[in-house]
C-alpha cells in the first residue's frame, strides 16, 4: 500500500483508504499513535503509554489486594 503526502497549510497530510480505517476501527477525530520499532514505524489507535500504565496498575492491585479491599469498605 502506498500513501501520498500532500501539503496542507504548513503541514503535510495523507488520506487513508476506508478499508484500512475500518480495520483500525477509527474515524474522524480519533487519535493514532506512531511507535518506532526495530522493524520500522507502527501506526496504531492504541496508546502504548496507557497499556504500560495499566500493566503497572494490575501488578499493584494484585500485590495489594487485601489493602485495597479494606480501603473499599
Amino acid at each position: 500500500m502506498e500513501l501520498k503526502l500532500r501539503k496542507v497549510g504548513n503541514s503535510l497530510a495523507t488520506t487513508w483508504p476506508k478499508e484500512v480505517l475500518n480495520r483500525l476501527n477509527v474515524s474522524e477525530g480519533d487519535k493514532l499513535h506512531v511507535v518506532e520499532t526495530q522493524h520500522g514505524v507502527l501506526v496504531t489507535p492504541y496508546d502504548p503509554k496507557f497499556k504500560k500504565t495499566m500493566d503497572i496498575a494490575k501488578r499493584v492491585m494484585a500485590r495489594d489486594r487485601e489493602a485495597l479491599k479494606e480501603l473499599a469498605k
